[in-house]
């Protein structure tokens, strides 16, 4: 009775979660409010002190949760063996008793059936969107986003999502080079083709056939720029190198969970930056651009 009025510990978990984030959202504005705008230095820290009280509420919260599950776990593991007990009895006629009052109860309606199976149904959804929550905190795409806005943080950057159609790679090229110059897409990869084409020594050698390993041939080259240059196909690092090449600037891409790799350093110039995500959507791998860090919006504002 006590759980219907006050909600499930799944819902009563939710809730206080969400009155947490609200209270830390408080929290951050009034340390922003408390910081000049024009003092880059501690605007600066502040950004890094916000991102860590957001890890610390994630793990925190992602810690509550699994708790949770495990001790909903033990719970219907000791349900079950009484329910053996139980049944060990039955067998042996010592529930008899219970058996004859239960004969005295008056049966249920067909209305009080459906209220019931209606909240075994709703008790059932509650507790696989509390898995889901688990499942997505502890996943390795949620893992992945947590350790690369950490990163972006502390140099003042936060992610900026291109689009998953193939493109990506050529896509966030294309954003960042928008602050320099103007490229398309398509002359970004149609240029990259033709690279590639002209310096075959420097990438027919690391091409092989994804299933056997075998090398790939001219012809099989030939093929493989054909696609860099009119399909969606997708860009990895040696498109990347072709690029650095062409553009006559390096590269930088961003990783959560490996060293940052800098291509092209032999052009003495700022780089254009990517972040790489390894987990970020069901195909796999996908390539994002980088803008500078926003201010979480004032509540006002929302």
């Amino acid at each position: 009775m006590d759980e219907d009025i006050l909600g499930s510990p799944e819902e009563l978990l939710a809730k206080q979660h969400r009155r947490e984030k609200k209270d830390l959202q408080a929290k951050i504005q009034s340390m922003k409010n408390g910081v000049p705008k024009n003092d880059k230095k501690r605007r600066k820290q502040l950004t890094e002190d916000i991102g860590k009280l957001e890890a610390e509420l994630n793990k925190k919260q992602e810690e509550e949760l699994i708790q949770l599950k495990s001790t909903e776990n033990t719970q219907v593991e000791e349900a079950v063996k009484v329910e053996e007990v139980v049944n060990g009895m039955e067998s042996l006629g010592v529930d008899g008793d219970h058996e004859k009052a239960d004969e005295k109860q008056p049966r249920a309606t067909k209305a009080q059936k459906r209220r019931d199976k209606k909240a075994a149904q709703e008790k059932e959804r509650e507790s696989r969107i509390a898995e889901a929550e688990v499942d997505n905190l502890l996943g390795a795409r949620h893992q992945e986003g947590l350790k690369l806005a950490q990163k972006l943080a502390q140099r003042q950057l936060q992610i900026k999502e291109i689009a998953s159609d193939g493109h990506c790679m050529y896509r966030a090229v294309e954003d960042q080079l928008a602050r320099r110059l103007t490229l398309s897409l398509k002359a970004l990869r149609s240029r990259t083709a033709e690279h590639m084409r002209g310096h075959v020594d420097d990438f027919l050698p690391f091409i092989t056939h994804p299933n056997t390993g075998d090398m790939y041939s001219a012809e099989d080259f030939e093929k493989y720029c054909n696609e860099v240059d009119h399909t969606a196909a997708w860009g990895g690092q040696l498109e990347l190198r072709a690029l650095t090449e062409v553009l006559k600037l390096p590269i930088e891409v961003i990783q959560a969970d490996a060293s940052d790799i800098k291509i092209g350093e032999e052009y003495d110039i700022a780089p254009i930056t990517l972040v790489y995500m390894r987990h970020a959507y069901g195909l796999g791998e996908h390539y994002n651009s980088v803008e500078r860090l926003k201010e979480p919006a004032n509540e006002q504002d929302s």
